[in-house]
């Protein structure tokens, strides 16, 4: 019996003006840099069976400035922060900072009345459940909430390790599919 082997890169989109504001993004575009970061990376993506992108405009043009032919993915999608989309992290931490305190320290709390870390989480795991009979190179284009929840996911850890994974734009994260389960196999941004 051979055993499928899925190898599933997860690329963070490209940096973005929330991303430097510390803000809650919008659909909203790449920076000019990051479309030039973005295609100076395109020769590191030698192999790509699929392809796979969040439907969000940051993440399209990342896909694109690499070269790839992606089918978006709702399951990809930034997590739902609700009334606080657009908003910086200062001014909601000026004006709901119990609300603030409670996102970043409960993985079930929802003040914004988006989406739960945990329910992101979940969401991502369904994902990944349906990516197990994956075969090849496979690569997506996502938001760090995204990937910080598929590494939480492979390392079978508990939702509160979700703050403590940083993900920058442009980071590679890089899991193995086999025997029906994901494994993390590299952190970097190449």
């Amino acid at each position: 019996m051979t055993l499928l082997t899925a190898r599933l890169t997860l690329i963070c989109h490209g940096a973005t003006r929330a991303m430097r504001e510390a803000a809650f993004p919008g659909d909203e575009p790449l920076e000019p840099q990051a479309l030039a970061k973005a295609a100076a990376l395109a020769p590191l993506l030698r192999r790509v069976d699929a392809a796979w992108s969040s439907p969000a405009r940051r993440a399209l043009e990342t896909a694109m400035a690499l070269g790839l032919a992606v089918e978006t993915e709702a399951a990809l999608a930034d997590i739902d922060v609700g009334a606080w989309g657009g908003r910086s992290l200062a001014d909601v931490e000026a004006s709901d900072p119990a609300g603030l305190a409670s996102w970043m320290s409960d993985a079930a709390a929802c003040p914004h009345g988006g989406e739960t870390i945990v329910a992101l989480i979940h969401r991502v795991a369904g994902w990944l459940e349906m990516m197990k009979g994956a075969e090849g190179r496979i690569f997506t284009v996502t938001h760090p909430a995204v990937i910080r929840a598929a590494v939480v996911i492979a390392l079978d850890a508990p939702p509160a390790s979700f703050w403590r994974i940083d993900v920058e734009p442009l980071c590679f994260v890089r899991l193995q599919g086999r025997a029906g389960r994901w494994t993390l196999r590299s952190l970097g941004t190449r």
